[in-house]
């Protein structure tokens, strides 16, 4: 159980379960009507803080700046659905202790915020002698922002193809020519140097180009991978909660105003 000196030091600490393992942060130290003792603790457990559940502190200790519960996240974060406004009724302390298995003993016992002063719930929608003429309406507010994740990944991957290249090449090719001359005095020796009658065969060698492919590898460019930001518009939808006040019997508005 905590001690009312250390309500103060208990706002806005966090908030450890059994296996050391963090919930969240203390929002608001509820205290019993009747002898003014903490019994209550809401826990902002949800993103910007936007969700808060109860928490027993009959079972709660706090040393340096954390406050220990014997309940672990999921727990606590499944506690039964109770507005954070001010006051708990009997009933609502009723079905929190029976989910929290505390014994919680009469029904008559009811618990008011502490808010930052531990001595007044002036404002709240209680009714007894500490209590104003005015009745405070609240209403939740959304408060969206963003955070990273990982959406994917891409990778570069290197790998070897096939491709058919067609050029066009010039090659020369030697063919045989039959040559004619006559017989002139020039060449008259040569034509009569051998028999008269023979046989004879000659033979000329044919030359021919062919074409020669060689392959070198050289590099053609650098590939990497980079990142870019893109900004896109995504609408997110929140339900929240609004109290509304009505007023019953001869009452004479001072403005037009629903509240």
């Amino acid at each position: 159980m905590l001690e009312q000196n250390q309500i103060d030091q208990v706002t806005g600490s966090d908030v450890y379960g059994p296996d050391d393992s963090k919930i969240g942060k203390v929002g608001q130290v509820y205290l019993d009507d009747q002898t003014g003792q903490p019994d209550w603790a809401t826990v902002n457990t949800g993103l910007f803080g936007t969700n808060e559940s109860f928490i027993p502190l009959s079972d709660a200790s706090f040393s340096g700046d954390r406050l220990r519960v014997p309940y672990d996240k999921d727990k606590v974060k499944g506690s039964p659905n109770v507005a954070a406004d001010g006051h708990l009724s009997p009933e609502e302390e009723q079905e929190l202790y029976r989910y929290y298995g505390v014994d919680y003993g009469s029904y008559d016992n009811t618990t008011t915020n502490t808010g930052t002063n531990t001595t007044t719930t002036e404002g709240y929608d209680t009714s007894g002698p500490t209590t104003d003429d005015a009745m405070t309406r609240s209403e939740e507010k959304v408060a969206v922002g963003t955070q990273s994740q990982e959406a994917g990944r891409a990778r570069l991957r290197k790998y070897v193809v096939t491709e058919n290249v067609t050029q066009t090449v010039p090659v020369r090719k030697e063919k045989a020519v039959l040559e004619h001359e006559p017989i002139t005095d020039a060449n008259r020796g040569d034509a009569t140097s051998g028999p008269s009658i023979s046989e004879e065969e000659h033979e000329v060698v044919l030359h021919e180009e062919t074409p020669v492919v060689q392959k070198t590898t050289e590099a053609v460019e650098r590939v990497k991978l980079g990142t870019e930001s893109v900004t896109e518009q995504e609408t997110v939808t929140e339900e929240v909660r609004k109290e509304r006040i009505e007023a019953e019997g001869d009452v004479v508005s001072d403005d037009s105003r629903r509240v």
